[in-house]
This record gives structure tokens, sequence and C-alpha cells, in this order.
């Protein structure tokens, strides 16, 4: 059972974790006025979450020391950084959203996808980027250019003909 099951969390703590992994990784610990910073939330708004993930048993905080992450705390917030680099790589490189879309909308997207969901979003994403042949010629048709026009009679957009838009889709 992963430790997003385990622990019920809500998104903003989630985000607090994952501000406060990106911040461990650059020096030994988090302060808050920089979790503030990192979140463009109040150092009051910090406190209080901080006190709750050490209800958890997920961070280190002493109000006058550096904030680390417990090991649970590691583990959690790994989970929430592995979520969100899979749903934004997916985002950019499946579906050419521009790279600071793709990172808000992964932000929200970590949150809300079950595990289960993960799990086969997980598999599909790397389906398509190792498969040598289905996973290229699956990116290459769905960057709304069909290089195959017309070599698969059962594709009802083939059948259709150039319709608006760049691909001739009507994308």
């Amino acid at each position: 059972m992963s430790a997003a099951a385990t622990i019920e969390l809500s998104e903003s703590l989630e985000d607090y974790l994952e501000a406060i992994y990106h911040l461990e990784r650059h020096d030994r610990g988090a302060r808050a006025a920089e979790i503030a910073l990192r979140l463009g939330v109040s150092r009051p708004s910090v406190t209080g979450a901080l006190k709750a993930l050490s209800q958890r048993g997920l961070v280190h905080y002493d109000p006058y020391a550096c904030v680390t992450l417990t090991s649970e705390g590691k583990r959690v917030a790994a989970d929430v950084v592995r979520r969100h680099a899979i749903l934004k790589d997916f985002l950019v490189k499946v579906l050419a959203v521009p790279p600071a879309e793709a990172e808000h909308a992964a932000c929200r997207m970590e949150h809300v996808l079950g595990a289960g969901v993960m799990a086969r979003f997980l598999d599909f994403a790397r389906f398509v980027e190792v498969c040598p042949r289905a996973g290229a010629k699956w990116i290459r048709g769905f960057g709304f250019t069909c290089h195959d026009r017309g070599a698969f009679p059962e594709c009802a957009r083939c059948l259709e003909g150039p319709g608006p838009g760049p691909s001739g889709h009507g994308r």
C-alpha cells in the first residue's frame, strides 16, 4: 500500500511536502520563509501546515530550526514528486502542452488521480515512450498531423478528408 493511501493529506499539505522535498535537495532543510516564498503563501499558513505535517509524523518541525522530512515524509513527498513528473512529462512529450501550462496542470492532477489510475497512467506513458513501433507512431499520429492519411480506411478522420485546422482533422 502506498504512503498516500495510508495517510490522508489535503492537496495543500501535499504541496508543502513537495516544496520541502525540493528545498531539502538543495540544502539540509527548509526554512518557513523559503517554503512561504516557494508556495506563495503567508508565514502563518506555513506554520499551521508544518504543525499538521509534524502531527502526522511527516516532518521534523521546530519553529526556530530548519524543517526536514521524516523517513515517512520523504516517502510520501517522493510519491507526490513522482506523480507530478510523470504527468508533466506526458503532457509535454505526448500531448505537446507547453511546459509552463503542463507544470500547472500536473500540479493540479497529481492530487486528484487515485493510485489505480496513476498506475495505469504510468503503464501507458511507459508504453508510449518505449514501444519502438506503436508508441512512436501513436505520438506522431496524435500530434494533430496524420502522417498515414489514407493508410487506415477504417479511420473516420481519414474518411472525412481535409478539414479546418493545422492537421486537416478539424482540430
